[in-house]
C-alpha cells in the first residue's frame, strides 16, 4: 500500500503543475484580451470624437450656405464632407482611455463619406505572464466614425411671377432674401428656413448623427 502511495505521489504532483499551469495560461490570455479590449475601446472613443468635433465645426459652414438651395441639397440630399477638423478631440479621447494615437494614424476619410479612421496603441504593455515577450507588447486597435444626415431638404417652390407688360423687372440687388426650403429631420423636427432667423438653427446633434462604420 506504502508502494502505491508513493507511486501516486508524482502523478499527483504532475496533475497540479499541468492544472496550475493551464490556470496561468488562461489568465495570460485573458490579461491579453484584455488590454486589446481596452485599445478598441479607445480607438472608437476617439474615432467617434473626431467625428463629432468636425460635426460640431461645420455649424459655421452650414450657416454660411443656408440661403444657397444648391449647397443644402448637396449636403443633406447628396455627400457631405463636413470639414477635416478632429484629430485634437481623438487625441484627448485616446488619452483618457489609457491610448495614445499613432503618427499619421488619424485622418478624414477618403471614399466619399465624411469621417475618420484612427488607430491607436495602448499606452501600458500587456505585461509579465508565463506567455513570453508579453511584457513588451501594446495592444493596437482601429476604428472608423462616420458623419450622416438626419435629415433631408426639400427646396421652396418658386412663387417669383415675371413682371407684367410695361413694369420694370426688379432689380436682384434689392430683392429680398427668401427661404430656399424645408429640412425634415423626421420625429416630428421639420425647420422652414427663415432667412430673417437663420440664428435659429437646429443643433448640430439633430442634424447629423454620429456612429461607428465598418473600415
Amino acid at each position: 500500500m506504502t508502494n502505491e502511495s508513493g507511486q501516486a505521489a508524482p502523478i499527483y504532483i504532475t496533475m497540479v503543475a499541468g492544472l496550475l499551469f493551464l490556470a496561468l495560461a488562461f489568465f495570460a490570455v485573458g490579461q491579453a484580451g484584455a488590454t486589446r479590449n481596452d485599445a478598441q475601446a479607445a480607438a472608437d472613443a476617439a474615432a467617434l470624437a473626431a467625428a463629432q468635433e468636425s460635426r460640431d465645426l461645420f455649424r459655421d459652414g452650414l450657416l454660411g450656405g443656408l440661403l444657397d438651395a444648391g449647397f443644402l441639397d448637396d449636403i443633406f440630399n447628396g455627400h457631405p464632407v463636413g470639414t477635416g477638423n478632429g484629430c485634437q478631440a481623438a487625441t484627448r479621447f485616446a488619452d483618457q482611455n489609457g491610448a495614445d494615437v499613432l503618427p499619421g494614424q488619424c485622418g478624414q476619410l477618403t471614399d466619399g463619406r465624411w469621417g475618420f479612421a484612427v488607430r491607436v496603441v495602448s499606452q501600458e504593455p500587456m505585461g509579465d505572464s508565463i506567455l513570453p515577450g508579453t511584457e513588451d507588447e501594446y495592444a493596437e486597435a482601429r476604428a472608423t466614425a462616420i458623419v450622416e444626415p438626419r435629415c433631408s431638404f426639400r427646396p421652396a417652390e418658386d412663387e417669383q411671377q415675371p413682371p407684367a407688360d410695361g413694369d420694370e423687372p426688379e432689380n436682384p440687388d434689392d430683392a429680398e432674401p427668401v427661404s430656399p426650403g424645408t429640412l425634415d429631420c423626421g420625429g416630428g423636427l421639420i425647420w422652414d428656413i427663415d432667412p430673417e432667423h437663420l440664428d435659429l438653427l437646429p443643433d448640430m446633434a439633430d442634424l447629423f448623427s454620429v456612429r461607428l462604420a465598418q473600415d
